[in-house]
């Protein structure tokens, strides 16, 4: 075993590595940009080196100053985690010349599957089922829109180097695909350095399903069975799973051997994921009828590894340095098990609601349900990050990833729901409660798995407010009294009950819920009671402190018929409201701060997050329809569109393509008409 591995990346994965190299006795170094200089995971390993600037091509993606570091270090080998370096056949050559274990499979492993194509051809010659499609080296526009119409549509554009959905659309007719194509090949240039693609069918009721596989130097290959990855947003994964449900004993051998027939075509060495689309023809309940076909395989370690680790009592990154410093894989196929089932939501900063867009922003609150960190357990929680840290623009949007496992799959969806219950999460948008609504919604909870559930299930997914107004509003009102409460001292005139000799005391309270204002009226009853109105909804309000103190702080609450453990927290004039059933927040407006404001200036288009302008589709002095595309940007690793939000015409644009803007930046003036 090695004495000292350094970890060529970031983040939560970089975490995750060092816990398992401490648990083995190994010695870790960190490698960190000027914006992770205080990152969870320089202060988790036992040294750390700055390699650069924030952004990763000035940083993580400098191999040559991470090279220069294992040297300085004493490092024996390097982790590449996943992302940036680890599936770079240059960085794994150079390690070996640099006197470096990488610790991931051989180079000529990466390169032979790093092209999705050439990867085709090798796995149609080991006898893998693939997709129909075109995968070749001529990437002239008019034949691939000939090939485009041979297999058929919808068809699949697919950037042939890379992953995690960029450089991939699908197109429904013949008459989209020169637009789509050419997105794509944008895309994949600016994300891989390299416009190539590959042409498929797109497959109907399609699900995404990976096998884990593992090879060693002794040239023996296991796989440690499936995840279902079908739950997806623009192509990206946000639930999976283990085992996959409804997979037969039949299909998962013959899934399983194929996998391993991929790895080794290309003699593989260390942790792989071969991916496959499956298609259910006969629908959701028949899988004896599925068919599997290889999509690509990823040459690393994947961010849902724990789910398998969870069903089969392994650590696979201790497996990977076994592996790496040359020992026989630990065990045979016959001796594998799987264990119950696992499922990981990836909490991400993103607003779901608004088309996934991604949020930066500081934790100003996290806070996680009990849990194991790292390790298996019931509740387990991998992160990169801790409450006060910074969601930059630099990275993937990823905050964490929550894992659970029961005894079947029923027991695990109830503990991920608890789970994401419980965690607690102010400072930036996130899709927390989206998880909880896919969890709670009939094709999830019944296993009717496509990579379409989500906007299959768009109107039960989407802008849902489980909270509830009333009871959101109640408890705004109930931490400003708590936190007055908390003012009184032993003189009765200090008491905030509104008492008055004579009459009642009403107190008005003034919010912003989704866009809409509205009025709230306190009145102080005898003896403490309270009433509060609500529009039509009016009723007693009970508020009782379970802890000492307000913010942050659990309190019971009754209003309006029902009875809630709130939670809430205050940042400016928003009020975040957590409770069992869901998390909400609203604004509540001091009259007096905004008195005399006026109408906002019209006509302007700002950036929605910190990002790169990619391009304009208009020009000054064009004019355009609501709904028009006008700009693209790039912000975490995607592409994101502006489009006109009323009819006008462009007065000018402020920014040229390449450059650099700030979150709320005016990208553009445009003229209402």
């Amino acid at each position: 075993m090695f004495d000292k591995i350094l970890i060529a990346n970031r983040g939560e994965i970089a975490c995750r590595v060092a816990a398992t190299a401490r648990r083995l006795g190994v010695k870790t170094v960190a490698v960190y940009s000027d914006a992770d200089a205080r990152a969870k995971h320089v202060a988790a390993c036992d040294e750390a080196v700055h390699i650069g600037g924030s952004a990763p091509k000035d940083s993580y993606l400098q191999w040559e100053r991470i090279l220069a570091a294992a040297r300085a270090t004493g490092a024996q080998a390097v982790h590449p985690g996943y992302g940036f370096l680890s599936e770079n056949e240059a960085f794994a050559d150079a390690c070996a010349k640099a006197g470096l274990v990488f610790i991931g499979p051989p180079s000529s492993a990466i390169e032979a599957m790093g092209l999705k194509a050439e990867s085709k051809r090798l796995m149609e010659k080991a006898g893998v089922p693939l997709v129909p499609g075109y995968h070749g080296a001529d990437q002239d526009p008019a034949l691939l829109q000939r090939e485009a119409d041979r297999i058929g549509y919808p068809a699949l554009i697919k950037a042939s180097a890379g992953g995690g959905g960029k450089g991939m659309r699908v197109v429904e007719k013949s008459e989209d695909f020169a637009a789509a194509l050419a997105s794509c090949q944008r895309e994949a240039r600016n994300s891989f350095g390299s416009d190539a693609v590959l042409i498929e069918k797109y497959v109907q009721r399609p699900r995404h399903i990976e096998i884990q596989v593992f090879g060693d130097t002794q040239g023996h290959c296991v796989y440690l069975f499936e995840r279902d990855c079908s739950v997806q947003r623009r192509h990206q994964k946000v639930l999976e799973e283990a085992p996959a449900p409804g997979m037969t004993p039949a299909l998962r051998q013959r899934m399983g051997e194929a996998a391993v027939a991929a790895a080794k075509a290309v003699n593989y060495v260390g942790a792989g994921t071969v991916e496959f689309i499956v298609e259910q023809p006969e629908g959701y309940d028949h899988p004896e009828a599925m068919r599997f076909y290889f999509m690509e395989m990823n040459t690393r370690l994947q961010v849902e590894h724990p789910v398998t680790e969870a069903i089969t009592g392994l650590d696979l990154v201790e497996w990977q340095l076994r592996v790496a410093a040359g020992e026989p894989l630990p065990l045979r196929q016959d001796q594998l098990r799987m264990n119950g089932h696992a499922i990981e939501a990836r909490i991400c900063a993103e607003n779901p609601d608004n088309q996934f867009l991604p949020a930066t922003g500081t934790l100003q609150v996290y806070r996680k349900p009990a849990h194991t960190a790292f390790e298996r357990g019931p509740t387990r929680v991998d992160d990169g990050v801790r409450e006060g840290d910074a969601i930059s623009p630099f990275y993937d949007s990823m905050i964490a990833k929550l894992i659970v496992h029961g005894d079947n799959r029923e027991q695990a969806l109830a503990r991920l729901d608890a789970a994401l219950a419980e965690t607690r999460i102010v400072g930036l948008a996130t899709n927390v409660q989206f998880l909880r609504h896919v969890v709670a919604s009939e094709s999830f909870a019944k296993a009717r798995l496509d990579t379409a559930l989500i906007p299959r299930e768009s109107a039960v997914l989407f802008q849902q407010d489980r909270v509830g107004t009333p009871t959101a509003v109640a408890a705004a009102v109930a931490q400003t009294l708590l936190g007055e409460r908390a003012l009184e001292g032993a003189d009765p005139f200090s008491r905030r009950d509104g008492f008055r000799s004579h009459g009642l005391t009403t107190r008005r309270f003034d919010f912003e819920v989704a866009g809409a204002t509205l009025q709230a009226t306190l009145t102080y009853g005898r003896g403490g009671a309270l009433t509060l109105a609500l529009g039509d909804v009016q009723g007693p309000l009970v508020v009782e402190p379970l802890a000492p103190g307000a913010q942050g702080e659990r309190f019971d609450l009754q209003f309006a018929g029902r009875r809630d453990t709130v939670q809430t927290w205050t940042t400016g004039e928003t009020v975040h409201v957590f409770c069992a059933r869901g998390a909400t927040s609203l604004v509540e407006i001091d009259r007096l701060a905004h008195a005399g404001e006026g109408e906002g200036e019209g006509g302007r288009l700002t950036a929605p997050m910190p990002g790169k302008v990619v391009s304009f589709a208009v020009k000054a002095g064009d004019a355009v329809k609501k709904g028009q595309p006008l700009a693209v940007m790039e912000a975490m690793k995607m592409e994101h569109t502006i489009a006109a939000p009323a009819d006008g015409t462009v007065a000018e644009l402020l920014y040229a393509p390449g450059d650099q803007v700030a979150e709320g930046a005016e990208l553009l003036k445009l003229a209402a008409h």
